[in-house]
């Protein structure tokens, strides 16, 4: 999971993830903007992927209908 984070640096604003700096920006709405969104990305990601690991049958048979 990445952590987001920024910082500080003289004007400026120093996004982080995973405590490596990535971005730097001149407006915190900016920085806490693009953190949110690169939240939601990577929850997205994580929602397209979760499918995969479901089996590909059921894992119970459906009965035949009893006919009258």
């Amino acid at each position: 999971m990445t952590i987001y984070s920024m910082i500080k640096v003289g004007n400026d604003y120093v996004v982080q993830a995973n405590d490596k700096c990535i971005l730097k920006v001149s407006s915190r709405r900016k920085a806490a903007q693009l953190i949110s969104e690169a939240t939601d990305l990577l929850n997205a990601l994580t929602r397209v992927e979760s499918p995969g690991i479901a089996p590909e049958e059921p894992s119970l048979r459906r009965e035949a209908p009893e006919l009258p």
